[in-house]
């Protein structure tokens, strides 16, 4: 699931690094709570890998203590995120990140017949899967989330789940960007 490129790092400035390692656990994973979708443990867990001095090294440590977490704990942490286009994203109750991704790839402006259509994949998805469909929308259209999720119905039940864990690690490291600036 380590989606960090090392040949692209993305170093936070060293003063907002120097500042997060400097901080105790609950600063730290309060400051960090919203990278992995209303799972603050994330963040908990990987303040002892600390110091971090890069993006990279926070975004690893964050990702393995996902990796090495239970089961029960990844599929809640699935689960935690809503669908896309969703009940939540109706009735405002989206988290700010959420409501911001969604946003950039014009999920909140589609058309009644996209609506329906993506209603349709959200539910055939669930009812085949168990858990919110999830794909890293930052750079993506409507269409190609859309035509994602058609394609991702085929895959075998423990493919996807794996999918999703890869997915979530993208988010995260977009969100750590937002965050640090990177």
């Amino acid at each position: 699931m380590n989606t960090a490129n090392p040949a692209v790092p993305h170093p936070a400035t060293p003063s907002e690094l120097q500042h997060l390692t400097a901080l105790d656990q609950a600063a730290f994973t309060a400051q960090l709570a919203d990278i992995f979708e209303h799972s603050p443990w994330v963040a908990q867990r990987a303040w002892s890998q600390g110091p971090f001095t890069t993006l990279d090294a926070l975004h690893s440590a964050m990702v393995n203590v996902v990796e090495e977490a239970t089961r029960d704990e990844q599929d809640a942490l699935i689960c935690a995120h809503p669908e896309l286009a969703g009940k939540q994203a109706r009735e405002g109750t989206l988290t700010n990140a959420s409501t911001q991704e969604q946003r950039g790839a014009g999920l909140d402006a589609c058309s009644a017949e996209e609506l329906a259509r993506l209603n349709t994949l959200n539910a055939q998805y669930r009812e085949k899967f168990g858990f919110p469909f999830i794909i890293a929308v930052k750079g993506l259209d409507r269409h190609q989330i859309m035509a994602a999720m058609q394609a991702r119905l085929a895959n075998a039940p423990e493919h996807e789940r794996r999918a999703c864990l890869q997915e979530i690690a993208k988010i995260a490291r977009f969100r750590l960007e937002a965050q640090f600036g990177a």
